[in-house]
């Protein structure tokens, strides 16, 4: 019993008992809980079984490759499928090029309209283009190989390139012949692969800065421009990045579209203009005309090492989406 403040015994309030704590999943106390758990291990481990299946089978076919040209076989330029010598260099380097020089072009473009799109412009406007940027990556990449070799093939070979010749001719990127096809317009039609990619992770890292961000620098009399430099820039940045990497990992992995556009020749050179060849693009190309073990053996190699290359970029990118994510929740929880 407990009193009120006049003296009058009122009746205590009754106290339920503490609830019985709830054994977690997997506890072993229900049958069924244990199957399901034992059913999502088993599609999560089959995922990192398949990879693993592919690097297995990858690594088995590309042995005698490997054992006949060691470490020489990533910096030789010689492919020479008579001779059965080869060397992944040439691949190696038209990869890299054509993927960072997507890279200039996307990121400027996708960064921008993200901004604009996340910070200026009305929803009316904003959902609209950000549903068109996003249908970019539904495109089938053979489109945008045609596309290539119709339109923008004959805009370079005609307009860009003699004008980028005139203007910079002075410098090794823009000397040679305009060809049309070559390592500059594979970088155009893998900026405009990528950027939906760059611009779709980006948007999201720049939806979730905290409003209080902007407000608090707004407050100190800071202009939009200056809000968005110094107050979500740098708090997004690690995400930003990440998205980056994201993009490169889609150029370094694109076939068909750069195989359309790129020339297609095994050899290095600094103009732009020159035809260069990536790693996917071999591969499309030549596998079936391997006839010979090594010859097939070599493939598999650069395969190998383009499913290498691409399985590091998308972790490091993954790895930084999910930094920054974990760092705006605990600024949030602050």
């Amino acid at each position: 019993m407990t009193y009120s403040s006049k003296g009058v015994a009122v009746p205590a309030p009754e106290v339920s008992p503490t609830p019985v704590a709830l054994t977690r999943s997997g506890g072993g106390s229900n049958l069924a809980d244990r199957l399901f758990k034992g059913t999502t291990l088993l599609f999560a481990l089959s995922v990192v079984a398949i990879m693993a299946w592919m690097a297995g089978a990858m690594l088995r076919t590309a042995l005698p490759a490997i054992k006949t040209f060691g470490w020489h076989f990533l910096f030789t330029s010689t492919w020479d499928p008579v001779a059965e010598r080869f060397g992944a260099l040439p691949f190696i380097y038209g990869t890299l090029v054509s993927s960072l020089l997507a890279l200039l072009i996307a990121v400027p473009l996708s960064l921008g309209g993200t901004i604009f799109l996340v910070e200026l412009a009305p929803n009316w406007l904003a959902q609209p283009i950000a549903f068109l940027i996003e249908l970019l990556a539904s495109i089938p990449s053979v489109v945008y190989g045609l596309w290539g070799i119709f339109v923008l093939a004959p805009w370079l070979r005609t307009t860009v390139q003699p004008t980028l010749g005139a203007l910079l001719g002075f410098l090794p990127l823009f000397q040679g012949p305009a060809y049309g096809v070559g390592m500059l317009a594979a970088g155009m039609i893998l900026a405009i692969m990528v950027i939906p990619f760059i611009s779709g992770v980006s948007r999201e890292v720049l939806l979730a800065v905290p409003n209080s961000q902007r407000e608090a620098a707004l407050a100190l009399g800071a202009t939009k421009w200056e809000t968005i430099r110094t107050a979500v820039l740098p708090y997004s940045r690690s995400g930003i990045i990440g998205a980056i990497i994201l993009g490169l990992g889609r150029a370094l992995g694109e076939t068909m579209a750069v195989t359309m556009v790129i020339g297609n020749r095994p050899e290095i050179a600094l103009s732009l203009f020159a035809p260069g060849y990536t790693m996917a693009s071999v591969i499309a190309n030549e596998f079936t005309e391997a006839t010979s073990d090594l010859y097939l053996a070599a493939l598999i190699e650069i395969g190998l090492l383009l499913f290498g290359v691409t399985i590091i970029v998308n972790a490091f990118a993954r790895l930084l989406v999910w930094s920054v994510a974990g760092n705006g929740a605990a600024k949030v929880g602050e």
